[in-house]
């Protein structure tokens, strides 16, 4: 029984026992019990938690301050030609976070 739709009305905050008299009404006795739905709910909530929580494999990590992007933006007002590498030499701080702040933080 369709597992997408199931997520999307857990994600809702739609309640197990609303979503099963949802669910009685359209497949009858073929459909999940409460106790079922209460475990869906559950490992759903989980599976939310753990993926948003934990980076992906080679995800790029990026940390942008607030320090950060004054920083930036101070060497970027002395020289609007600068290169994200020499911004990189003269800041603690990785290409990608660099990169990042003069791309997509103007």
């Amino acid at each position: 029984m369709g597992g997408r739709w199931l997520g999307f009305l857990i994600s809702e905050g739609v309640k197990p026992t609303e979503i099963h008299r949802r669910m009685k009404v359209q497949y009858g006795d073929a459909c999940l019990s409460v106790q079922q739905l209460y475990e869906c709910t559950r490992q759903f909530m989980n599976i939310i938690s753990s993926v948003t929580d934990s980076p992906r494999p080679g995800q790029a990590h990026i940390v942008v301050t607030p320090e950060g992007i004054a920083a930036v933006e101070a060497i970027v007002k002395e020289n609007r030609h600068v290169a994200v590498k020499e911004t990189v030499a003269h800041l603690d701080m990785s290409h990608g976070s660099a990169r990042h702040i003069v791309r997509d933080k103007k």
